[in-house]
């Protein structure tokens, strides 16, 4: 297993800053989202791209991929903007096409830069809206997915569904879901994300689910459920890192922090020194 942290952690940072400071901690990667540097990816150049790249590698950072895709992760304010009127499961068609090339683009950007997990939350952005029926938005959606996922092998880049809790989405809410359409799909590079904060949320037995799913589990996210840094609240990691290991996962452990009190930097080193006594040293 291999520690990363979200760029988001760090709003007002510049993408070169984050990628050294990361790896002075200890992290072997970091995750990108989008809004930590463009308002829209189709708008990076292959010369900015290549700056990315570079930035890492000079930083000994690898790029675990990109998250957050369409809205900003809850309580955090954004660099820049997202796109406006993206919304997976939209009833216009229109909509649907925009978001569906919108997040080629992402899988683009992603084998580009050296990244390997394009992670579908953006909660609000794939809610099943009135006027489409439920079965409707999941045959749309694994259409959409199966046509991502094949550019996705073109790139060596998985994409990665997020169960995330009622709460916030009424689209896949738990990993029996989130498999259930990754078969649906049936593509390698479609797989299933594990946020430790959301499926606690939605009461999900987290060692069982990993132990259940994990042969087509590609990444972790780890948040506690007072939405701060791994360790700071009650979730059990010691019994995931356990579930983890008891099926060879050797992905990422990605930090993904939700309220970045008292600062960044704080966070991001409370963080890597809590995972590496739970999850094993790196």
């Amino acid at each position: 297993m291999k520690y990363s942290i979200c760029t988001d952690t760090f709003p007002e940072w510049e993408l070169e800053d984050i990628f050294k400071y990361a790896a002075g901690l200890g992290y072997q990667a970091v995750e990108l989202a989008p809004y930590s540097f463009c308002n829209s990816v189709m708008e990076v150049s292959s010369a900015e791209r290549g700056k990315i790249k570079k930035w890492a590698r000079e930083a000994g950072v690898e790029l675990t991929g990109i998250h957050a895709l369409f809205t900003p992760i809850p309580g955090v304010t954004p660099r820049f903007a997202c796109p406006p009127d993206l919304q997976l499961n939209s009833a216009d068609p229109g909509i649907r096409l925009k978001t569906k090339e919108y997040l080629k683009e992402l899988i683009r950007l992603c084998g580009e830069v050296g990244g390997k997990n394009v992670v579908l939350g953006s909660a609000s952005a794939r809610n099943v809206p009135e006027g489409i029926s439920y079965d409707d938005a999941w045959q749309s959606a694994r259409d959409a997915f199966r046509e991502c996922s094949e550019l996705g092998e073109q790139y060596g880049v998985n994409l990665c569904l997020e169960p995330i809790h009622a709460a916030s989405t009424n689209f896949i809410n738990t990993p029996e879901e989130a498999v259930k359409m990754v078969k649906a799909v049936g593509h390698p590079n479609c797989r299933w994300i594990l946020d430790t904060f959301a499926m606690n949320a939605q009461g999900v037995d987290l060692p069982q689910a990993i132990k259940q799913f994990g042969d087509t589990l590609a990444h972790v996210h780890v948040n506690d459920d007072n939405k701060s840094w791994p360790g700071s609240g009650s979730i059990d990691f010691k019994s995931v890192a356990r579930a983890l290991k008891s099926i060879n996962y050797d992905g990422y452990i990605s930090v993904e922090v939700f309220d970045l009190s008292p600062n960044p930097e704080t966070v991001a080193a409370e963080a890597i020194k809590y995972v590496r006594s739970v999850f094993g040293s790196r």
